[in-house]
């Protein structure tokens, strides 16, 4: 059995399922594998394709459960969609991550995590009862929304900050009704992030509603960003066989995605190593340089995906380099660029004949300024750039995103208030779901 404990108490040792149904362990803290070793056929893994690599990958973070033939079944289901590996210029390389149902890397994560979740909950032989809870800063919201729309015996309620994000964004997530609902509320992602932490840690009311998180701290989001770094590198290897090893550069907000990628090199993929981008929420790149780590209120940007003062995710990178800024100063190259400096990669990246979007752009920045001569380097787009008004005009018409123009927005707004918040979540019932 594969065992996953905390980052706040290293005697906590619960199973897979358990980690993704509790979502934080008790005490505080966040899940993390137990132990993580490097995987001793990887050579052969980056030959497989997508769907034959990915059981093997995860074997060894789900342990023996869903059975071989169910965890595959849902795994075609979950990743219907391809992550190619685009040529931006000699040995730049985007991998492109929006080609699901949302236009978002996040539906890799959100459609693992429905579908997992309606897997544990029939395999006890009841009808699911779990009212998944999430905030957002944009793109997580549309995810989980999609994900779970429709699916039996789940509620979906969607926190984000009214007027920060994009008009798409929000239409994505807050035109379904039916068992999703999107709560718009006053103030920024990070206080929509606090709300959420706050009804978990309310254990009457995440006992009496079954709640559960679908945000990056969920373990099955995070691993399921761990499959397409292999795919990046197995990609790689088919441009340029005897190219050296890649860096890649993450755009990042709550660090889900930069983490799932050090996972990755921690089960042995092949890399050089990662560069940490991130706008002008400087949180990170002012820790590594000074060494003082200090969050602060979060600032409002083009790549408002990655407007985070204070990430999550963060605890586990931490975690995963026993606190030692030294070691994440070995192993990560870092960077940041606000506005003017996305504006500038996203004209860099038009000239070159490619149409990013802000949140790849601030990768393709910090990437481009980070790497030396001969070395190659991969940067994660991670949304469709028609998703975002400073880059729609390029990226041209989505028919799917034109037809949500259409439909009437099923928005609610919600001030800034965990009581309201409570009251709205216990008086929804499941029969009166929109």
């Amino acid at each position: 059995m594969s065992l996953w404990t905390s980052t706040a108490d290293p005697a906590v040792a619960v199973s897979f399922t358990e980690a993704v149904r509790s979502n934080v362990p008790p005490g505080g803290g966040l899940y993390l594998p137990a132990r993580l070793a490097p995987l001793p056929d990887v050579p052969r893994l980056l030959e497989l394709g997508w769907l034959e690599r990915a059981p093997a990958l995860l074997r060894p973070l789900l342990g023996p459960e869903p059975p071989e033939a169910e965890l595959d079944a849902l795994l075609a289901d979950a990743f219907s969609f391809p992550a190619p590996l685009v040529e931006v210029r000699e040995d730049r390389f985007a991998l492109e991550l929006f080609h699901g149902p949302t236009l978002s890397f996040k539906d890799f994560g959100a459609r693992f995590l429905a579908r997992f979740l309606a897997w544990a909950e029939a395999r006890g032989g009841a009808s699911p009862r779990r009212l998944v809870i999430t905030a957002t800063s944009g793109d997580t919201g549309s995810a989980v929304a999609q994900a779970f729309w429709g699916l039996p015996g789940f509620r979906v309620a969607v926190l984000y900050p009214r007027g920060r994000v994009s008009p798409l964004q929000e239409l994505q997530m807050a035109t379904l009704g039916g068992n999703v609902r999107a709560f718009a509320v006053d103030g920024s992602f990070d206080d929509c992030q606090r709300l959420v932490k706050a009804c978990f840690a309310d254990g009457a009311l995440s006992a009496d509603l079954g709640l559960t998180s679908a945000n990056s701290i969920n373990v099955a989001r995070l691993v399921a960003q761990v499959l397409y770094y292999f795919e990046a590198v197995a990609q790689l290897r088919r441009h340029l066989p005897a190219g050296p090893r890649p860096w890649i550069a993450v755009p990042s907000g709550n660090f889900g995605n930069l983490c799932a990628g050090l996972l990755a090199a921690r089960l042995g993929l092949p890399l050089a190593g990662f560069v940490a981008a991130t706008n002008a929420n400087r949180t990170v790149p002012d820790y590594l340089e000074t060494g003082d780590y200090r969050p602060r209120p979060s600032l409002a940007t083009l790549s408002n995906a990655m407007d985070v003062g204070d990430p999550n995710n963060w605890q586990r990178i931490s975690w995963l380099f026993g606190g030692e800024v030294e070691q994440l100063r070995r192993t990560l190259r870092w960077g940041s660029a606000g506005d003017p400096e996305t504006r500038e990669a996203l004209a860099e990246l038009a000239a070159l004949g490619y149409a990013g979007d802000p949140h790849g752009a601030v990768a393709w920045h910090v990437l481009e300024r980070s790497l030396g001569p001969g070395e190659v380097g991969i940067f994660l787009a991670t949304a469709h750039p028609a998703k975002f008004e400073a880059t729609a005009e390029a990226a041209g018409p989505v028919p799917a995103l034109a037809e949500l123009a259409r439909r009437p927005l099923l928005s609610e707004p919600l001030p800034n208030s965990l009581e309201l918040l409570r009251s709205e979540l216990r008086a929804w019932r499941p029969e009166a779901a929109r």
